[in-house]
């Protein structure tokens, strides 16, 4: 894509979701740290989601994770988003902060135990039903840890079986995604370990099952945009859960470990068609801010997504195609080079000159005075997080 209107134009209706989480205390296992001006409740998560949106202009949706943000009218919260400017999008299920799942959950060997997770995913689908969201995000904690503590192939029919029951209770517009990990909690084997066991799953329910790609859920050396081109060739790529790895699971900022990562990942998705909404990508962010102040980190998140993509729509697919079927390799290789080492900021900053924004949303959160206020109004009550 050279033209660069043709370019702005792809960029400006870009939609990066963001995660309510991700405005909460976090930490580590060790110690999660509390900030002043956290939110207290999901109303709170959505405000400070809007003024990420309202700074960058390409986040208009916020994941919601169960039980972590359950209220008691869910058409009020999502009125209360519309109000602010944003929707909910994804709702994140979790069964893995329960002591009945330490064996596991809908793999679990206790049929009491399976039944109470698969309810907590169908209760999820209501809350779907109440707030208009058309995403149900599924990872599983499940596991063993030791050799012989369980029967692989029985656990992987446990699993179907809950995944066939809720699959059956999406709407016509509504789907899930299979999220994958390759190790922990559980170390000796994860129920779903990997894309091959989450497609195999997707596969054998249909089209409203799809698999969602965690960036950080992979081992060391693992060519994530192979997965991500396999995925998406045979339809299956349902997202991303954008963060960033040095060493495990780090939920680091998107881009900030590995931006030629991001930038492989994405010129994929162009490849393949991924950025066209009829394809159905959904492109979310799934970060804990541990250290660094919530908002502005899921402000330069957002932005490092949005320079990545455009590096990935600069590269010069004619050339590319070219050298490929040349068998020229230094000269491929420098093509997608070239995109890379485009520095696009001057463009974007153009880009959010022309939406009405500040070229630095940075900059501008920091002088909206919006972080002192919320430091100075939240005060008293529980700050949102995740213990410890």
């Amino acid at each position: 894509m050279s033209d660069h209107q043709d370019l702005k134009a792809a960029l400006r209706e870009q939609a990066i979701e963001l995660p309510s989480w991700a405005f909460g205390n976090s930490g580590t296992r060790f110690k999660v740290f509390a900030q002043a001006g956290v939110p207290r409740d999901p109303y709170e998560k959505i405000a400070d989601a809007a003024h990420v949106n309202a700074f960058t202009g390409v986040a208009p949706t916020v994941s919601l994770h169960i039980p972590w943000d359950l209220v008691d009218d869910f058409g009020e919260l999502a009125k209360h988003a519309a109000d602010l400017g944003v929707r909910i999008g994804a709702i994140n299920s979790n069964v893995f902060q329960d002591n009945d799942y330490m064996l596991g959950s809908v793999t679990n060997p206790d049929p009491r135990i399976r039944r109470k997770a698969t309810d907590h995913l169908l209760a999820c689908v209501d809350i779907m039903d109440q707030t208009g969201s058309t995403d149900l995000k599924l990872w599983f904690s499940d596991g063993t840890n030791y050799p012989g503590q369980d029967d692989i192939a029985a656990r992987q029919d446990r699993l179907a079986e809950s995944l066939a029951e809720v699959y059956a209770r999406l709407g016509p517009e509504q789907r899930f995604l299979l999220e994958y990990k390759f190790f922990e909690p559980a170390f000796y084997m994860m129920d779903v370990p990997d894309w091959g066991t989450a497609y195999a799953h997707c596969m054998a329910l249909g089209p409203k099952a799809q698999v969602v790609v965690d960036t950080g859920h992979h081992a060391p050396g693992t060519n994530i945009e192979f997965i991500v081109a396999s995925l998406l060739r045979v339809g299956k790529l349902g997202g991303f859960d954008f963060n960033s790895r040095f060493y495990a699971d780090d939920d680091l900022m998107v881009g900030s470990a590995d931006p030629f990562q991001l930038f492989r990942i994405l010129y994929e998705v162009r490849r393949g068609n991924g950025f066209d909404p009829a394809v159905g990508v959904a492109f979310m962010l799934d970060q804990c801010h541990n250290i660094e102040p919530k908002i502005p980190a899921q402000i330069r998140s957002v932005m490092n997504v949005q320079e990545a993509t455009a590096k990935a729509l600069l590269v010069d697919a004619d050339a590319l195609k070219v050298a490929q079927e040349a068998g020229d390799v230094l000269g491929a290789n420098a093509v997608l080079m070239d995109a890379f080492n485009t520095d696009v900021r001057p463009l974007l900053a153009d880009l959010r000159t022309d939406m009405g924004l500040d070229p630095d949303p940075v900059a501008a959160y920091a002088r909206s005075g919006y972080a002192e206020r919320i430091r100075a109004d939240r005060v008293g009550g529980a700050q949102a997080g995740w213990g410890a």
